[in-house]
């Protein structure tokens, strides 16, 4: 003979009675009246024919039937709570579609990789991504490279970035390695052009503790910062990169970092979304899933004592 649901919630009602030492308190815990969970008990102890609690105007104690069953009961209960919990989070499938936003310059070189593992464990989530320089207010989740977004978002720094001048090996052969930032003046030198300004941005340095700008004069200037990276790599000038471009060339040998007594960790690669109680299941699991595989992940910047070494 099966058991019928109204007596699991019986046994349910017992069992925390039982805990909390009151047929009210186990009301309120199960959500129901204190009528209501009373009833349960009395039709619980009328179809097992055994009083389970004494009870006083005071107390509410176990009779030793009562004791018996709730020894009993409590390890299979336990067992189906779980199974219940599998079930509802199966049911609150990681499904849908997620709306991600990433500037260009992190997007394949940082992110892309990750995107890819991400869509092949949950394969019902339908990811759009957008690789553009301009923030996507509509994005279910963004990354940004600078400073921190604001307008209300949540922003977790991930990693940071590092500026650091770099030349193949092939340039210094063919022309040596500035020693100093002043130097750079007689070189040739490419320039990132910003997609959203235009102009194209400066180079910086720490000099002691403060941050110093300078134009550099360049024979090269793009707006894209892999093609920046080839032309560095190709010999074609002396750069300042991002770390996240220049560690894999670096630490590969086909960059080397110059004026390394002078790189900047002045900004950072975030991540930002809304407020996580209103993101769906999908949106939560993809920011965990992220966060665990980038934040302070060693591939993308370099420690200070791996910077002295490579130079």
């Amino acid at each position: 003979m099966g058991v019928a649901v109204n007596e699991v919630r019986a046994i349910t009602i017992f069992v925390r009675a039982a805990e909390l030492g009151s047929l009210r308190k186990a009301a309120v815990d199960q959500g129901i009246s204190p009528q209501a969970a009373s009833h349960a008990v009395m039709q619980l102890e009328k179809e097992l024919g055994v009083r389970l609690f004494h009870r006083t105007t005071r107390k509410l104690s176990l009779t030793e039937e009562g004791q018996g069953l709730l020894d009993s009961v409590k390890p299979a209960l336990a067992v189906l709570s779980s199974a219940l919990d599998d079930a509802r989070r199966s049911k609150a499938e990681i499904a849908g579609p997620l709306r991600v936003s990433a500037p260009r310059a992190i997007g394949h070189l940082v992110l892309w990789p990750y995107f890819l593992e991400f869509a092949e464990l949950h394969p019902n989530v339908q990811l759009d991504d957008h690789f553009t320089d301009l923030i996507n207010d509509r994005a279910d989740v963004g990354f940004r490279g600078g400073s921190p977004p604001s307008g209300g978002a949540i922003a977790r720094r991930l990693l940071p970035i590092q500026l650091i001048v770099c030349a193949s090996p092939a340039y210094i052969e063919r022309h040596g390695a500035p020693r100093t930032i002043d130097e750079l003046d007689a070189h040739r030198c490419t320039g990132y052009r910003r997609a959203n300004t235009g102009k194209q941005a400066p180079w910086e340095f720490l000099i002691g503790d403060e941050i110093v700008y300078r134009d550099v004069a360049t024979a090269l200037c793009v707006n894209d910062t892999d093609a920046e990276t080839a032309a560095v790599i190709a010999g074609l000038g002396i750069g300042q990169l991002g770390s996240f471009s220049a560690i894999a060339p670096i630490r590969s040998g086909q960059l080397v970092p110059l004026l390394v007594q002078h790189v900047t960790q002045r900004e950072a690669v975030y991540i930002y979304y809304r407020h996580r109680t209103e993101q769906p299941l999908r949106v939560r699991t993809f920011i965990d899933f992220m966060v665990a595989r980038l934040a302070g992940n060693r591939s993308f910047y370099f420690e200070p004592s791996e910077l002295r070494a490579a130079r």
